[in-house]
């Protein structure tokens, strides 16, 4: 029983029979612990609960599609979100990064392709070792201005308040405000927030700038620290750092 406590749960919410059979055998088989749903309206209630490790949605289901689901689940955590979504449905993938996925793989999909993005997107949120002074940890922690990053615990406060952040936008945010006044390309936030083997485009990184930038204003309506360069990237504004 202790052992099953300290296996990653990953949840697996798809109205196909045949891909919660599959899937769940193969991340099974890899070390996981696996609960499936078939519809996003079981999955919320269940999600709601107790929060698993990592999470796969397909889009498109009965009773409570994957984007709905994401976006009620959004309102109380922030546990790493992987899209299903049909091929070449790309107005699909961009909502589901605008509500708060962290990822997203077409189908039909590889096995391998499948792990390989459960793996990269669990180790971004693996977190840092503890170091072994108070000074070490004191040195982990960011601080801009009004805005406080702890990777320790992946928390993130602006004015003193929370902001729920995933582990993407974490990360971005965390490579952005790293050198304030810097400018950063796309392909600069990709490495920081992606595992080389995943591939993403530019309007992923857009979408989560907007994700983040709307988060924020929740907080904050007059937040303007991530500056937008058009044709050159993106950086964290010294002004409102200071």
């Amino acid at each position: 029983m202790g052992e099953a406590a300290n296996m990653t749960t990953i949840a697996l919410v798809d109205d196909d029979q045949n891909i919660l059979s599959s899937v769940s055998m193969l991340l099974e088989q890899e070390g996981f612990q696996v609960r499936t749903y078939p519809d996003g309206a079981s999955a919320f209630t269940a999600l709601s609960a107790s929060a698993p490790n990592l999470a796969i949605f397909d889009i498109k289901m009965p009773r409570m599609d994957g984007l709905e689901l994401l976006r009620r689940l959004r309102q109380s955590s922030e546990f790493p979100v992987i899209f299903l979504t049909s091929k070449d449905e790309e107005i699909d993938e961009l909502m589901g990064l605008n509500a708060g996925a962290d990822d997203y793989i077409r189908k039909p999909f590889s096995h391998r392709l499948l792990l390989e993005r459960v793996r990269a997107v669990l180790r971004r949120r693996e977190p840092r070792k503890e170091p072994s002074e108070a000074g070490e940890q004191k040195r982990d922690t960011l601080v801009r201005g009004s805005l406080v990053l702890d990777p320790q615990r992946h928390e993130c406060t602006w004015q003193g308040k929370p902001v729920r952040l995933t582990v993407t936008e974490f990360l971005i945010l965390q490579s952005l405000a790293q050198r304030p006044g810097f400018v950063k390309s796309r392909d600069n936030l990709m490495d920081a927030a992606y595992d080389d083997q995943v591939y993403v485009d530019d309007r992923t990184i857009d979408s989560h700038i907007k994700r983040l930038r709307k988060k924020f204003k929740e907080v904050d309506e007059n937040f303007e620290a991530i500056e937008t360069l058009y044709g050159v990237g993106y950086r964290y504004r010294e002004n409102q750092a200071d």
